[in-house]
């Protein structure tokens, strides 16, 4: 690298999303790093990065399904209140992919997630089980935590943002190439999409 002249992605300025010193109560760790699930919509997990433009942090939150690795609920907003981030993300999610099986919805402590408003809204389907990381350990949530990685290296560090609009628009740009296009070596090569339109074929022929 030296001889070539090449240097690695380096971490811009830092700034916490998670609000984890809270009134509300804590979910147990269900999930516990069972990031291969058997089927579709049996386990999604969620979390919350930030994008920094020339006028002003924008927050992206996430929802992905662990079988096909597809990004099925996402958010844009200029807070961190809980009804523009996961609230907005989940009723995406639920719109696209609907939970007739039993579901684990993991995610970090975060006060958007331990809301009262947020677990109301997940409690009406007896089906969801709400999990959450252990404290201090971003290894419970690594898939998450993996995509925001990969769309900083392969998006945002090549982007000086000069609006929230621009980000915006760039961000939904790459989660829609990301869930068509992009392989996965977790998915034997192949693309989120490409995972779940094998999962519907499999399913119709049995």
């Amino acid at each position: 690298m030296r001889i070539n002249g090449w240097r690695s992605k380096l971490k811009k300025q830092f700034k916490v999303t998670i609000d984890s010193n809270h009134p509300y109560p804590v979910c147990r760790n269900h999930l516990n790093r069972n990031f291969k699930p058997k089927t579709l919509n049996e386990i999604w997990v969620s979390d919350i990065t930030y994008i920094k433009t020339a006028t002003g942090w924008l927050y992206l939150t996430t929802i992905i399904d662990l079988y096909d690795r597809q990004v099925i609920g996402w958010s844009l907003s200029t807070r961190l209140y809980t009804n523009q981030t996961i609230i907005p993300t989940w009723k995406m999610a639920v719109s696209k992919r609907e939970i007739t099986e039993s579901l684990l919805f993991h995610s970090d402590r975060g006060i958007q997630y331990a809301s009262i408003e947020f677990r109301r809204l997940i409690k009406k389907n007896r089906l969801i089980t709400q999990s959450m990381s252990r404290k201090a350990n971003c290894w419970d949530n690594a898939v998450a935590e993996s995509f925001f990685k990969t769309l900083k290296v392969e998006l945002v560090y090549h982007h000086n943002f000069k609006t929230t609009q621009e980000a915006k628009l760039a961000v939904f740009e790459y989660i829609g190439w990301y869930n068509r296009k992009r392989l996965h070596s977790s998915l034997g090569y192949k693309t989120p999409k490409e995972m779940e339109l094998e999962f519907y074929q499999i399913k119709n022929v049995a």
